[in-house]
Formats: structure tokens, C-alpha cells, sequence
């Protein structure tokens, strides 16, 4: 599992022990380094979860209410804990995030990932409609951008080939 995945993984379920157990923020460094520690054994760094998670429950006023908002029909403590967890985290991402080190996609599709391996049945496609309206609302952005896509390698003869069934 990638280091990235693990950690957001690991948040999910920091966030998730701690929404459940009365969002009480004086336990929250406690839950982390437990976690970590039983989820996360020898990761190269705890970096990542500790700021997915501390800028979550920072941001918490900003991102429930876009939950209420692009979900009407459910209402937030009618969300189950760990999808209302998951969309926190894809929100924070969304919202807050640096898109150079993970564009919105990305975080939309991790978020996804998490929702299938931890949520129920329909846990994917709620997150999907969720974060996708969120990111249709703050207008798609790089939405076109292939900067990070890899261009296809044409050889030398090849490409020779190419240009002359071109001409």
C-alpha cells in the first residue's frame, strides 16, 4: 500500500475514533500516535497523517457544512461515521489542499478507495456524488492539466516511420 494511502487511511480512522468517542480535541494526539502506531508500524514518516487529521478538525465549521450542502437529503448525523469521516478528508483535500502534490482527482479517487474498503454497500458512489459536486462547484480545476501525464517515447526509427506515413 502506498505510503500516501496508508496515511490517509489511518486519518480516516483517527478521525473516525474521534468523532465517535464525542470529538473531544484534548484526546486527538493520543488517538494519532495510537493509531499510527497499530496501523502504521514503520512508515517512513507520520507527516502527513498528523496534518491530514489536525487540519480536519481545524477546518471542521467550513467542511460539515458543505456536507449538509451537497447532501440535503442527509442530513450530517445521519451520515454514517465513516463516510462522514471520508468526505471530511476529501473535502480538507479539496479545499486546502496543494494541487501540485495532489490534484483534485486524486483526491477524489483516494477518497473513493477509502469509501469502498471501509463503507458500505453505496459508501463509494455517496463520496463520489459528494466530492464531485464540491469539485463541479470550485469549477473544475485542473480539470485539463496533463503536466504530469508521461508523453509516449518514440525511438529514433520509429518516429522516423511515423513522420514519413505522415507526409
Amino acid at each position: 500500500m502506498a505510503n500516501r494511502h496508508l496515511s490517509r487511511s489511518i486519518a480516516m480512522q483517527c478521525l473516525y475514533e474521534w468523532d465517535f468517542n464525542g470529538k473531544n480535541k484534548e484526546n486527538l494526539v493520543t488517538i494519532i500516535e495510537k493509531n499510527i502506531k497499530e496501523f502504521g508500524p514503520g512508515m517512513d514518516s507520520d507527516s502527513f497523517v498528523l496534518a491530514l487529521v489536525e487540519n480536519v478538525v481545524k477546518n471542521i465549521s467550513q467542511i460539515d457544512p458543505l456536507i449538509e450542502k451537497c447532501a440535503p437529503e442527509w442530513p450530517l448525523d445521519q451520515v454514517t461515521i465513516v463516510d462522514r469521516n471520508i468526505l471530511r478528508l476529501g473535502i480538507y483535500e479539496l479545499l486546502y489542499g496543494d494541487y501540485s502534490e495532489v490534484p483534485p482527482k486524486v483526491a477524489i479517487n483516494e477518497a473513493i478507495e477509502l469509501a469502498k474498503s471501509f463503507g458500505g454497500e453505496s459508501s463509494g458512489r455517496f463520496v463520489n456524488g459528494v466530492l464531485g459536486t464540491i469539485y463541479r462547484e470550485l469549477g473544475e480545476p485542473m480539470k485539463d492539466d496533463r503536466s504530469k501525464k508521461r508523453q509516449p517515447k518514440i525511438s529514433g526509427q520509429k518516429k522516423e516511420i511515423k513522420e514519413k506515413n505522415n507526409s
